[in-house]
């Protein structure tokens, strides 16, 4: 939601709460700082979070916390200036206004504000304060008793519940005024199997934009179980995995990953815009096989990457970056999009008062095609099938990605063989992309568990892709 005119008195009371400073005041201030400035903002945020530890069959921690800053930012030409401060008075803006004196003035008018929305796409609503303690604890100690329950084999169970609520607002110097209420859960389950001397991990997380209650709903949290249970009895069986180039075949969901790593890191704005990305300067050219649409959308209801609005104010949108193969556009915040001489695309984010923003993801994808994934399969002489990623690495310059599989499969004559162990899949995103020759009709978005980490900064994000269908990927594996 974006409106000028001041939200319910309870939302402000968290950043307004001790009198040192009133909404009026925060926009006197504003302009007054910016007022020779070409854009910039104050970012004014409020943030509970909460998080619960499991393991060894009881609670190990319980940590609960709030802080509550601003951000004040100043743009001049590619110049900025950026200061931030854990206390919300008119003091401490004054201060750090003194911080912007040092941006040369602005050449060019302040640039037009975002537009404006009502669109809700999360509740409003403090997650933290609808479930009582007890329950939460609870809820933790019977996903450990089922899980060792299911198998005797199961030697560890540890259970993570996590909640954050945060009030943000943009306060701009032309007196543009939006507010946004962001909430965000999850939970994790990893469990940890033996079997004659060999010990294995599964792990499975969902969470999202919306309240604790359907994650306590017992079909959630004994899914939880029943896929990381799966993971670690297929890894109980897993041999050495497969070495050299073969013919790779991606599951969906999760797997998505690495698209997010290995291409939307090189389709973000600034690394365009300073010629830096494999991507830079081939708006209309074909950088991946026909058929390939990647999207980042940030306007989904109650996705883990989803906002109402940036942290700039712009509201989020749709973003086709990729058509049919055809690079069609990069994710923009408000600097980078001016300096480009393009329109922000609603992807200015930051972790929070304490960060200027940037272009990130929110929630990116490939669009489905019209392949069936058993007919994908059949295809494949040889290879391997990756159901789950690890962790990975990325070279945003030249696209080249390493990544581990958490759960992968030998391929043989169309037929999905031994789980394998220790596979990593080598690369890089560009030729990644044109190496794609099956595109499933099974698009999937992941749980809700992803963060991004871009130049020290981390921020929600999801991810999701069809089954995709890749030849000459290499895969670094265990084998002899």
């Amino acid at each position: 939601m974006t409106d000028a005119a001041p939200q319910t008195t309870d939302v402000h009371s968290f950043l307004y709460r001790d009198g040192a400073l009133d909404p009026e005041g925060a926009r006197r201030l504003t302009a007054e700082a910016l007022k020779s400035c070409e854009d910039g903002e104050l970012y004014l945020q409020y943030v509970a979070t909460e998080s619960f530890g499991f393991d060894d069959g009881r609670l190990k921690t319980a940590d609960y916390s709030t802080d509550a800053g601003f951000g004040l930012r100043g743009v001049s030409g590619e110049m900025t200036g950026f200061a931030h401060a854990n206390d919300i008075s008119e003091r401490a803006i004054r201060r750090a206004a003194e911080t912007l004196q040092l941006l040369d003035p602005a050449k060019q008018s302040m640039t037009s504000p975002p537009q404006r929305t009502n669109r809700h796409l999360y509740t409003e609503a403090n997650p933290l304060d609808l479930v009582p303690f007890a329950q939460k604890v609870e809820l933790m100690a019977k996903i450990d008793a089922a899980a060792r329950a299911r198998d005797p084999r199961v030697v560890q169970v540890s259970a993570m519940l996590a909640g954050s609520w945060s009030v943000v607002e943009i306060v701009r110097p032309d007196g543009f005024v939006a507010t946004d209420v962001r909430p965000l859960v999850r939970l994790n389950v990893s469990i940890i199997m033996e079997e004659n001397g060999r010990r294995e991990t599964g792990y499975f997380g969902l969470g999202g934009r919306y309240l604790y209650d359907s994650l306590f709903e017992e079909a959630s949290w004994q899914r939880a179980i029943d896929e990381a249970l799966k993971q670690a009895q297929v890894n109980l069986r897993s041999v050495p995995a497969p070495v050299g180039e073969m013919t790779v075949l991606l599951g969906p969901g999760w797997p998505g990953v690495m698209l997010h790593e290995a291409v939307g890191h090189g389709l973000e704005g600034d690394f365009n815009r300073k010629g830096t990305s494999a991507f830079s300067g081939k708006i209309g050219e074909r950088v991946a096989a026909p058929g390939v649409t990647v999207v980042d959308n940030g306007a989904m209801d109650a996705r883990r990457g989803s906002l109402s609005i940036d942290d700039e104010g712009t509201p989020t949108q749709e973003n086709v970056l990729i058509e049919d193969g055809i690079l069609r556009g990069y994710m923009q915040d408000r600097l980078n999009a001016r300096l480009m001489g393009v329109a922000p695309t609603g992807n200015g984010r930051r972790e929070s008062y304490a960060h200027a923003p940037m272009p990130r993801m929110t929630n990116t994808y490939a669009r489905a095609g019209n392949d069936d994934p058993e007919e994908l399969l059949s295809r494949m002489k040889t290879g391997i099938f990756a159901r789950s990623f690890g962790g990975g690495q990325v070279d945003i310059v030249s696209g080249k990605f390493v990544f581990s599989c958490t759960e992968a499969y030998k391929v043989e004559n169309g037929k999905i063989g031994d789980s394998i162990k220790g596979a990593t899949l080598i690369g890089d995103g560009p030729t990644a992309l044109n190496r794609i020759i099956g595109i499933g009709n099974d698009l999937a978005l992941d749980e809700g568990i992803g963060m991004c980490g871009k130049a020290g900064q981390g921020v929600p994000a999801g991810v999701g892709q069809p089954t995709l269908l890749l030849e000459g990927l290499t895969v670094g594996g265990t084998a002899g």
